[in-house]
């Protein structure tokens, strides 16, 4: 939280006077003003291509992108306002919403184009992004009110695994593999935060690589992704076309750069240079240093995400908290880890930075969600506040995480 205090001095004596505590977490909003900033400046830098090359003017990516981020700040102010507990009142619309946005991919568009069948309106509308977050904050108030009997079978697991699956097959269908087996991922972590059991994480981890691991070989792309993937652990320069052309640009930005606007990579087939591979974009224009810069403007987001977090008020908002900052913190690393060849090839948004609308609205509604946690919580003293806000309260040292009823908000 922001703090300070207005000092005023009378007859050479110095007196404290009004502490001022800004309802927003200061911290967390200048990262991500600073991360919007310098996204739109490098959209900018590597999209005049990709522009020219859909048929349209040189600035039209960029123009768009400029449109979404105002339109997911206008969001994010909105979600930073409304009660984060008012959400459970349009839950299950949401989650159905989405689901139905997955099956309309596949109604409206050719399902052998695994590029194509991922969007919706011209390109605009990915609801698989859209998914990620909505499964964050529908499993988040679903586990919190099943706290008592999380690791019930029929009351907790079944259900949660329903959920999942369904979800994950629709996603599948598309094909989109990465965005799949992250919402699993999400799924089994909010299960570990809201108390589940260690024999039962270890149970569904285990049945989702005897599943996963399968599917990724059935599709033709996952598998291509992943063999490129073992190939480039031997050998980098067998690695994929993609992956060769990414560490050719941080290669090429060396320590400082070769000056914004100035990289050659992305009008020499760097493939999807303001989207995909934009951190590639990044390095190449700012060096190794401008890169490092970037990666620490998403650690001083994510660390006060888990800060706000912790502090939450209750422990739907703890949970809530966690999970959005962790999927954030999911995307951002496997966009920037593939990049760099320390991944498969995901197809993951920079989050904030990667031109995309789906992307851009989604993460800044999860930021204005987690500015209202931290709202929230500044409103509530600190001794009216749970003892068992906190995630790591609701594990406690048994692992299982009961929590009475009347010790909840």
């Amino acid at each position: 939280m922001g703090e300070g205090t207005f000092v005023t001095k009378q007859k050479g004596k110095i007196n404290r006077t009004t502490s001022l505590r800004l309802p927003f977490d200061v911290p967390m909003l200048l990262a991500v003003v600073v991360l919007l900033v310098f996204g739109l400046l490098m959209v900018y830098s590597a999209s005049w291509d990709f522009s020219i090359a859909m048929g349209e003017g040189p600035t039209y990516i960029f123009g768009r992108q400029i449109l979404w981020v105002l339109l997911g700040l206008t969001v994010a102010t909105i979600a930073s306002f409304i009660d984060y507990h008012l959400f459970q009142k349009i839950l299950v619309p949401m989650w159905f919403g989405t689901l139905i946005l997955l099956v309309a991919v596949l109604i409206v568009n050719d399902p052998r184009s695994s590029e194509v069948t991922r969007m919706l309106i011209g390109g605009s509308i990915q609801p698989s992004e859209m998914a990620k977050a909505v499964i964050v904050i529908y499993l988040s108030f679903w586990l919190h009110r099943r706290l008592d009997s999380i690791n019930d079978i029929q009351i907790g697991l079944l259900p949660l695994v329903v959920i999942l699956g369904v979800t994950f097959a629709f996603i599948m269908m598309q094909p989109d593999l990465s965005a799949a087996l992250t919402v699993l991922v999400l799924g089994v972590i909010l299960f570990f935060l809201a108390g589940g059991d260690w024999k039962i994480i270890l149970l569904v981890v285990v049945l989702a690589l005897l599943v996963g691991i399968p599917l990724m070989y059935v599709y033709p792309t996952g598998r291509e992704r992943i063999t490129s993937y073992l190939t480039s652990l031997n050998n980098p320069l067998e690695s994929s076309y993609h992956i060769q052309r990414s560490l050719e640009a941080v290669v090429k930005g060396g320590w400082f750069g070769v000056g914004i606007g100035q990289a050659d990579t992305k009008f020499t087939g760097l493939p999807l240079a303001p989207t995909d591979s934009i951190y590639a974009v990044i390095v190449e224009e700012t060096g190794i240093l401008g890169g490092a810069f970037v990666v620490v403007l998403y650690i001083i987001l994510i660390w006060r995400g888990l800060v706000i977090a912790k502090n939450a008020p209750d422990q739907l908002g703890s949970i809530l908290g966690f999970g959005l900052t962790i999927w954030i913190a999911m995307e951002a690393l496997m966009n920037m880890a593939v990049i760099v060849g320390l991944l498969p090839f995901t197809g993951n948004a920079l989050p904030l930075v990667s031109a995309g609308g789906s992307s851009m609205v989604v993460t800044l509604t999860a930021i204005g969600i987690i500015m209202n946690i931290s709202r929230a919580s500044a409103k509530q003293k600190p001794s009216e506040r749970s003892p068992h806000r906190a995630v790591v309260d609701l594990r406690r040292r048994d692992g299982r995480g009961s929590v009475s009823r009347h010790e909840r908000t």
